[in-house]
């Protein structure tokens, strides 16, 4: 049996239902349904339902040997796993993002504020660029998650820097992929023909 950890809602309802269309797995669920671990029907796979940060301590750990979550969790987790598999939906991307009034000078800004979910791909960033930060305070401009920039442009921001392009990926606990190679080997392939990488 494979188990896999699944971010809950849109990833999970759409990895399950790519799972179904390929024919490996088949899980019924009402929409009332409050269950945290379901099985396929076939008894083949079982899914834990997480939340996002989660999803790559149970694979590291391998509570889970397959997990499925958005990049930027894999980024800011920074857990022992292998990302095997870029699954092409739920796609976005982590900007940095500010006043129209400010955005060309804001590097200037010593320190620099950072208003932030993600501390550790916003470090990361701005240590590549030697920019001493903030993380904390009221802050000069936001690192976050961008999908259509409706909400910044209705607050009054704009992107001035793309960081990374973020989707859903596939994820794998490093001995699982060892130790149960050919299963994982079976919804890796499965799941490429449908997601065309």
């Amino acid at each position: 049996m494979l188990t896999f950890a699944l971010s809950k809602g849109r990833l999970a309802d759409k990895i399950l239902e790519l799972l179904s269309s390929i024919g490996l797995s088949v899980v019924e669920i009402s929409k009332d349904d409050r269950r945290l671990i379901l099985e396929s029907t076939d008894k083949n796979f079982r899914f834990f339902l997480a939340k996002p940060s989660d999803v790559p301590t149970f694979v590291e750990y391998g509570v889970a040997d397959l997990g499925v979550v958005g990049k930027d969790t894999i980024l800011e987790e920074n857990r022992d796993i292998t990302e095997i598999l870029d699954l092409n939906f739920g796609k976005c991307k982590m900007c940095i993002c500010m006043k129209e009034e400010i955005k060309d000078n804001y590097l200037e800004k010593i320190p620099l504020r950072v208003g932030t979910k993600y501390p550790n791909i916003s470090k990361k960033y701005f240590d590549s660029i030697n920019k001493n930060t903030t993380l904390t305070g009221l802050s000069d401009v936001i690192v976050d998650i961008v999908e259509s920039g409706r909400t910044l442009k209705e607050n009054g921001l704009v992107v001035v820097k793309e960081i990374h392009n973020l989707s859903a990926r596939l994820i794998v606990n490093n001995a699982s992929i060892k130790t149960k190679y050919d299963e994982i080997y079976k919804v890796v392939s499965g799941l490429r023909s449908k997601v065309g990488e």
